[in-house]
């Protein structure tokens, strides 16, 4: 492994400026944070009632009233400062600012004297601090208010926030280790992890980094702490779903060195893999990153669907066996989806392998946009690929399947969790090492980037999931020599890259960069990337797709709607003989290339007698079909949609 990994572009040296991406990244601020700003102080009477920051009132002596939520609610409040970081680091807000800092400070009013700080044990169960890792979510949340924390520090250089979360990560190091008296077990939750790194990079102070390394390490060795846990006379079950327990629902089963195979609830998995990568890297540790390697692969190859989302049962929010992707009761919660591209990104960072951005991007692409409405106002937390709203009953297998986006949840930390990734989109974009700008994402935006030899100017102007035609500008300082290294998507099957108009021929690539060395003069990149609509097939062993195509068009995935193309959607059979018709339709869905083609459907009138089952002849009628992506379903009407469509033989 190399002991340097790529580095990111702060966000306050991008400008996005991108048709497709502009209207998400400009409801961060616009919409998300002042809308979530009003669910998070109960003043939206048609929402469900979030008391987040009437908790901490509580917390703090200066209200009255009991806890409510969910054990991890303090995380609502946590998401929505580090999206608020994430957008003041893009572009400064006095009022934003101000709400920042007084939700900052009634956080810091409410946490104890020895620098504990979650409001459910606070105010709920004080006597219980710590007693119940696997369910309480203690250091969950406290991984989460970290990274805001964090974040709120390197985008406005105030401290208060940064100094309220550094005395809990030190009661946090002195509480857990390998030593007699420390307390020997890990987080039913991961994500303490992830923080304790951040904040050993912006402090310096090593103990953090030990402990994260500590967390991970113990993890799974020996006894298992939450089997052991549950039979100490002060442990106080929270879930009732949690009896019986299995150790692979926290990927606690084994050691995580010898995990060989993603298991247990998704977001569990995929934050814990970040740590593991983060560590690896940390301590130059070449069996956790091989160990990072299988599990990707196991994840992404075996246990993925087209879309980019992982975590198929709706039953505990997990993994289940190789190539169990249903479509219709997939559960694919949003935050699993945002946890693979943090995952991806680390990956890409310290191998310099781009072909983990190919992932990154079909998640950032397809689930993290579907997960949120045009709107910016409601949301969906699980992203199947077919649906039937009839079907979506509650009590059955598909209770969990909305045909519809909520304006919130009960549990709601997808909504959150879409707008801190939002807000912080810049950074997948590009990354550096010494004189090499990388490029990852074809976003069109402004950059300042700063490299060894000086700083960089960058423009992009993409039409990706249009044309496929990118223009890239360069303009290095007055002296300096960079290169640029241009991920080359594994969708692109072929492509022309021109230099100053100049054909390039022959390049060599590297890990899925070309790398366009000696730039010393404003130089201009003109990338056309072939990305025709076209079907692909999933392996036989998905059985749920078996004998069915689907639609991409580059990163995106495509889908029908009741709307376009009737009821029944399942009923359809396509020719994938035939050429596909790409039109971009700017009053649809704020602009976007729809896909039309034929196919057949089963003919209903022969049905109308009633019968369920019976020996007559299919009776096909001729069909002409739409296609939209599939991250804008249900923005028009309510009624079914489908992705992976049966194929005419």
């Amino acid at each position: 492994m190399d002991d340097k990994k790529l580095k990111t572009v702060p966000l306050n040296k991008i400008k996005i400026s991108d048709r497709f991406w502009n209207r998400y990244t400009h409801l961060v601020k616009d919409v998300l944070i002042p809308y979530q700003w009003d669910i998070l102080n109960d003043k939206l009477p048609d929402v469900e009632t979030s008391h987040c920051i009437e908790n901490f009132r509580i917390a703090a002596g200066e209200a009255e009233g009991d806890f409510e939520g969910a054990v991890f609610q303090d995380t609502d409040v946590a998401k929505w400062l580090e999206a608020v970081a994430y957008s003041l680091a893009v572009e400064p807000d006095e009022h934003l600012s101000y709400l920042a800092d007084k939700t900052i400070n009634l956080i810091g009013r409410a946490q104890c004297e020895d620098g504990y700080l979650n409001t459910y044990f606070t105010i709920k169960d004080p006597s219980k601090r710590w007693t119940n890792l696997k369910e309480g979510h203690e250091l969950y949340t406290a991984g989460h208010m970290t990274e805001a924390a964090v974040a709120y520090y390197k985008a406005t250089g105030k401290t208060e926030f940064l100094d309220i979360m550094k005395k809990f990560a030190d009661l946090i190091c002195r509480t857990f280790g390998p030593e007699e008296g420390q307390n020997h077990g890990y987080p039913g939750h991961q994500e303490i992890e992830l923080a304790l790194i951040r904040l050993y990079h912006v402090t310096g102070n090593k103990k953090y980094l030990e402990t994260a390394k500590y967390f991970i390490d113990r993890r799974g060795v020996g006894e298992n702490y939450f089997l052991e846990e549950e039979k100490k006379p002060e442990y106080k079950q929270i879930f009732p779903e949690f009896a019986e327990y299995d150790p692979r629902y926290s990927q606690s089963h084994q050691p995580v060195r010898e995990q060989k195979t993603a298991e247990g609830h998704a977001v569990r998995a995929v934050y814990m893999y970040c740590a593991m990568a983060d560590l690896a890297y940390e301590y130059q540790d070449e069996e956790l990153m091989e160990a990072c390697k299988t599990l990707w692969e196991d994840m992404t190859k075996r246990q993925m669907y087209i879309t980019g989302s992982i975590g198929a049962s709706g039953l505990l929010e997990r993994f289940t066996t190789d190539y169990d992707l249903p479509n219709n009761s997939n559960y694919s919660e949003t935050c699993a989806s945002i946890g693979l591209a943090l995952f991806g990104r680390r990956m890409a960072q310290i191998t310099k392998d781009a072909s983990y951005m190919d992932v990154v991007e079909r998640a950032l692409y397809n689930t993290l946009l579907s997960g949120i409405a045009q709107d910016g106002k409601s949301f969906f937390y699980v992203n199947p690929l077919e649906v039937w709203p009839d079907n979506c009953i509650e009590r059955t297998s598909k209770e969990h399947i909305k045909p519809v986006r909520q304006k919130w949840f009960g549990v709601a930390c997808c909504p959150p969790n879409i707008a801190r990734t939002l807000a912080s989109m810049g950074q997948y974009i590009y990354f550096t090492d010494k004189n090499t700008v990388y490029v990852n994402l074809y976003i069109s935006n402004e950059a300042q980037i700063d490299l060894d030899e000086g700083t960089t100017k960058i423009q992009i102007e993409s039409d990706l999931t249009n044309t496929g035609h990118i223009v890239l500008k360069v303009t290095p300082d007055e002296g300096s020599t960079n290169n640029l290294a241009i991920r080359i998507p594994d969708y692109v099957k072929a492509y022309t890259i021109r230099k100053d108009g100049a054909l390039l021929e022959h390049q060599d690539i590297c890990q899925a960069y070309l790398t366009i060395g000696g730039i010393s003069k404003q130089t201009e990149i003109v990338i056309d990337f072939e990305v025709p609509a076209r079907f692909v097939r999933a392996n036989p062993n998905v059985r749920e797709d078996a004998g069915k195509v689907a639609l991409v068009k580059g990163p995106l995935v495509y889908c029908l709607e009741e709307t376009d193309n009737g009821e029944n959607l399942p009923s359809i059979f396509v020719n994938t003989k035939q050429e596909l018709k790409e039109t971009f339709e700017s009053e649809l869905l704020g602009g976007v290339t729809t896909i039309r083609f034929t196919g057949k459907k089963l003919n209903m009138d022969t049905w109308q007698d009633g019968a369920l089952y019976d020996t007559r002849e299919q009776v096909f009628e001729d069909i002409e079909l739409k296609a939209i992506p599939y991250h804008c379903w249900d923005n028009r009407k309510t009624g079914e949609m489908l992705v992976w469509m049966k194929e005419m033989f």
